[in-house]
């Protein structure tokens, strides 16, 4: 068992939109020998999409809009890839990602240096102790100078960097890269499926100089010379403890740097580490499974109307059809047929190990930080649902299809896309969102998966929040006095809509014993 489990990386790649977080997982993917040709996002000449944005409306915009599970085996080592959202609409959907993988790595344009969603995601990182890895993309485009790129991480990021290797020149003149952590040289031939190649040559050698010119050597000693003056020595240790971050440098279009990453990354990347819950800390090592939900999604197959509960495994063995207990609902599962996945593709396992994430077909019984065990009650933490920011009436647009968009959203909203509130007022149903493109993909996903139409009408709130209270007396008041904003949400806890700022200040100052909560986990 040991030894499945020190064999597990699971990781996820995270960065602001259109850093290349794609098109470095289809690279991956390319290396582990699960694709023959690497796909692109947006590309005429190449007619296949990326794998790792199956859905319809992410090969129509070129974006990610929900995390794609990948896995492969490399070097004797079980790779399991999460390809996130960028977007930060869907945010909340990176959020939850991070809470199922022992480590990450962020992808930096080296034009644009670090960008806002980048900044939010590494403080999740920091929270979590979450060790990172740094890839700089697009090197073969004019970019910032990479001594100021490791300054700029080195603040924005709040972590100390370490560079593994560095670029030789950039954009047109850009010759390649020098991997400090190999002590070898690769050579840029700009090629999207080949692969460059590989010199080993001695720093101070003449041979250098053949290679990449006389000034571009000496630049580069000089350069290397004032990193190991300026820098520690790269310790594993620091970098596991999330105190340092190896920075790559190279271009994921040009599959150039990717495979120097993939290799230092399964050396140096920890294997599955414990898991807090409620109760204990679970160490994969114990002989007994559990395992936690923390994303369901519908359709992943448009002919069969079905959805899928992503589980992380955190500890034991899990086989096909053993019996486990759902701790939320009390109830004993068995699965005949866990999955594992390609993105879209899936094939039936028997058995995973620590790390692992699994698929299981879910009818509804699932809810998203669900946790399975052998028996012991625990809970597993750490899946909030955000108080959304933006509000919309959803609207029936063609009453013969009432049925449809029911289903719709309600398997919607368990993916967590969004949050469903009813007004206790009127009755209308109310979508509460991150961002407004959300509204788009719900739009598009209910026509085109289930055949129903909406429509949206504008309302103007500034928050929604979960109120609770031991004051019986106070809470009546609170509701009669506010009826026309209060709503349920789908598990009947009440909410308040405030319509402004002002309004939310003045009902925390009125009513003292009332707690109003931002989060649903509360």
């Amino acid at each position: 068992m040991n030894e499945e489990i020190q064999r597990r990386r699971t990781f996820a790649i995270i960065s602001h939109p259109d850093a290349g977080k794609t098109t470095l997982t289809e690279k991956f993917l390319l290396f582990g020998g699960q694709i023959q040709v690497a796909g692109a996002v947006k590309s005429n000449k190449i007619k296949k999409t990326a794998t790792s944005d199956w859905m319809e409306i992410e090969k129509q915009r070129g974006i990610s809009v929900t995390t794609s599970v990948m896995e492969f085996d490399y070097d004797g080592y079980k790779v399991n890839i999460l390809d996130t959202p960028g977007h930060q609409d869907f945010a909340e959907d990176t959020f939850r990602t991070l809470t199922a993988v022992d480590s990450c790595i962020i992808v930096v344009d080296g034009a644009k240096g670090v960008e806002a969603q980048t900044r939010k995601l590494m403080a999740v990182c920091r929270m979590r102790r979450t060790p990172v890895i740094v890839f700089v993309n697009k090197m073969d485009r004019e970019g910032k100078d990479p001594f100021d790129l490791l300054d700029e991480l080195e603040q924005e990021l709040q972590i100390k960097v370490r560079p593994l290797s560095w670029p030789i020149n950039q954009g047109v003149k850009f010759k390649g890269v020098y991997n400090i952590y190999e002590q070898g040289l690769n050579l840029f031939t700009p090629d999207k499926q080949k692969v460059t190649e590989k010199v080993e040559v001695d720093i101070d050698s003449s041979a250098l100089d053949e290679y990449v010119g006389e000034q571009d050597a000496e630049k580069l000693r000089e350069d290397l010379e004032l990193i190991d003056g300026i820098y520690p020595t790269f310790a594993v240790d620091d970098y596991l403890e999330a105190q340092v971050a190896p920075v790559f440098f190279g271009s994921a279009l040009n599959n150039f740097g990717v495979e120097e990453l993939l290799n230092c990354f399964v050396r140096i990347a920890p294997s599955p580490r414990p898991t807090m819950a409620e109760e204990r800390e679970v160490s994969p090592e114990e002989p007994k499974f559990t395992g936690f939900i923390f994303k369901i999604t519908a359709n992943i197959d448009p002919n069969h109307r079905s959805c899928i509960a992503f589980c992380k495994v955190c500890s034991g063995r899990f086989v096909r059809n053993a019996p486990y207990l759902h701790v939320r609902q009390g109830k004993t599962l068995r699965f005949s047929s866990p999955t594992q996945f390609m993105a879209q593709r899936k094939s039936t396992i028997d058995e995973a190990w620590p790390g692992d994430i699994i698929g299981l077909p879910d009818n509804g019984i699932f809810k998203i930080g669900d946790t399975l065990t052998e028996g012991e009650m625990i809970h597993f933490r750490g899946l909030p649902s955000f108080s959304p920011e933006m509000f919309k009436y959803i609207e029936n647009a063609d009453p013969m299809k009432t049925k449809q968009l029911q289903k719709g959203i309600e398997q919607l909203m368990d993916e967590g896309v969004a949050q469903l509130f009813v007004n206790q007022f009127n009755n209308r149903k109310i979508i509460g969102t991150v961002g407004q493109l959300q509204f788009e993909v719900i739009q598009y996903r209910l026509e085109n998966e289930y055949g129903a139409k909406c429509r949206w009408e504008p309302l103007s709130l500034y928050k929604a929040c979960w109120i609770e209270s031991d004051d019986d007396e106070e809470l009546e008041a609170f509701k009669k006095r506010k009826y026309q904003y209060m709503a349920k949400d789908r598990e009947g806890r009440d909410v308040f809509l405030a319509d402004s700022g002002y309004v939310l200040q003045m009902a925390q100052q009125d009513f003292e014993h009332i707690k109003f909560h931002f989060t649903s986990e509360f």
